[in-house]
């Protein structure tokens, strides 16, 4: 049953999807539900390995490159959180160490986070949150209105109120009394596990080329953060 978890959980991460412990005990555990807390723990130990050299502490798990069905054990590395504990559901988030910038997948899915990052540091600065119409201010293809399809992220608006919101990087919240309506985006608990303040400012500051305390109430929010 272990290895079936960790396979179970490595297809599931792919596409981000955030897992849920009623989808682990139907389509995993099964009749062995009793032993469900000795399965996880066990198919944790078993991922959190990288190199045979084990990250961090507590129940981890890990992830397959993206574009890939399953991995040696030597890439994995990544940390189940519980993001949501009175649903149960969880998400894999990333336990490499890795540069500023990089990203362990390829392709048009390294831009789509290179978009995702340029999305959650324009929320930050802008106070935590944005309206969706603001949102084509922090990058000239986020044009949300028009359904023209782009080269490389395909319906720019489909991406940002659906697939960024259903693997938890962002947060929709309805704005009140608002003809037609409006919703404002913030970071979700996915964005806040991979990434943090701080990081998200030192990028700031660098495509800016300024220092970060240059922005004094971000700076101290992010501080405060750590």
């Amino acid at each position: 049953q272990v290895s079936e978890l960790v396979q179970f959980l490595l297809v599931k991460d792919q596409k981000k999807i955030p897992i849920k412990r009623a989808d682990m005990l139907k389509n995993v555990i099964r009749e062995y539900r009793d032993a469900y807390s000795e399965i996880v723990n066990r198919a944790g130990r078993t991922l959190q390995e990288v190199g045979g050299v084990r990250q961090g502490k507590g129940r981890v798990l890990g992830e397959t490159p993206c574009g890939l069905t399953l991995v040696p054990p030597q890439v994995f590395g990544l940390q189940l959180v519980e993001i949501d504990t009175k649903r149960h559901i969880y998400i894999l988030i990333n336990n490499l160490p890795h540069a500023e910038g990089e990203y362990l997948c390829r392709g048009k899915e390294k831009e789509k986070m290179g978009l995702l990052l340029v999305i959650l540091s324009f929320i930050f600065m802008k106070g935590n949150s944005v309206k969706d119409s603001e949102a084509a201010q922090c990058h000239p293809s986020l044009t949300l209105i028009p359904r023209k399809q782009h080269s490389v992220f395909g319906d720019l608006r489909k991406l940002l109120t659906e697939e960024f919101v259903r693997q938890k990087y962002l947060e929709t919240t309805p704005i009140p009394l608002t003809d037609p309506p409006e919703f404002k985006f913030q970071w979700g608990p996915r964005a806040e596990k991979e990434t943090s303040k701080k990081d998200v400012l030192n990028f700031v500051a660098k495509i800016q080329g300024k220092d970060p305390t240059f922005w004094a109430s971000q700076y101290s929010e992010a501080d405060a953060a750590r």
